[in-house]
């Protein structure tokens, strides 16, 4: 009876053991003591243009230079018309480094900041064609690949200039319970060489400028240790498990055999 009662013991300690576990985050706690220093050790580098980009452009105060003007034959058409005058037509930078953009026809944009390709085209549309164009200029193909323990992993748009880490984490939904808030890495550079390491639960990652995202970077957030042992625990339940189910049911057998 003593074996049996250990048997039962042992199955109740593993199934407590397995069940999950309560968040215990903490998230921005420590005072920014770094932030100065980290901001005069890191240099932002804006991104510039490249062959193969896609630039959405629009002119502010009127779109008829910058989006081929549809004419409307239905509702349908007419609101589709006006959806694309809404949000500017795009144009893809070609290897040469030129866009192609109506009543300019070729403008070499490559190697320029967007607000340096933005005051270019609002210049060369005002020498020619307009008054006072108000151009507002957006690259939309730059992205992010956030990865790991997020409620919502995926690609990612940097639709502004300056996204930083944590924006993208709140649109991802934020952290999961898993999630090692103080193991978050920023892997970038075409090798995908160098690696960053962000932690989220000092307040300084807040302000820190390595956590102003790049296009093409990749943010993996690490599962915590508490995680790490609860997925080692289930693995080693799903077969001991068996194991002493088939323990336990020779053990009643043995023991009502013995009565």
């Amino acid at each position: 009876m003593r074996l049996l009662y250990l048997t039962y013991l042992i199955a109740l300690v593993l199934t407590v053991s397995s069940c999950s576990y309560k968040q215990n985050q903490l998230l921005f706690h420590n005072p920014a003591t770094t932030a100065d220093s980290l901001q005069q050790a890191t240099v932002i580098t804006p991104y510039r243009i490249q062959p193969q980009d896609i630039l959405q452009v629009r002119n502010l105060q009127s779109l008829k230079y910058i989006v081929d003007d549809v004419p409307p034959s239905t509702s349908t058409g007419s609101s589709s018309s006006n959806t694309i005058a809404s949000q500017g037509q795009t144009y893809q930078v070609e290897e040469d480094g030129t866009v192609t953009l109506p009543a300019l026809g070729h403008i070499q944009v490559a190697g320029l900041t967007r607000p340096q390709a933005t005051k270019l085209i609002e210049d060369l549309y005002h020498k020619i064609l307009l008054k006072d164009p108000i151009i507002e200029l957006k690259v939309v193909n730059l992205k992010v690949t956030l990865l790991g323990e997020v409620k919502a992993p995926g690609n990612f748009p940097l639709t502004k200039d300056n996204t930083t880490l944590v924006e993208i984490i709140g649109q991802a939904g934020g952290l999961t319970p898993q999630a090692n808030e103080k193991n978050v890495k920023i892997i970038r550079g075409k090798n995908k060489s160098q690696v960053t390491m962000i932690n989220l639960g000092d307040l300084s990652a807040v302000t820190d400028p390595r956590t102003i995202l790049q296009n093409g970077d990749v943010i993996y957030v690490a599962q915590n240790n508490r995680a790490i042992r609860n997925d080692n625990l289930q693995s080693f339940n799903t077969w001991v498990q068996p194991a002493l189910l088939l323990l336990n049911t020779a053990l009643i057998i043995f023991t009502l055999s013995r009565q």
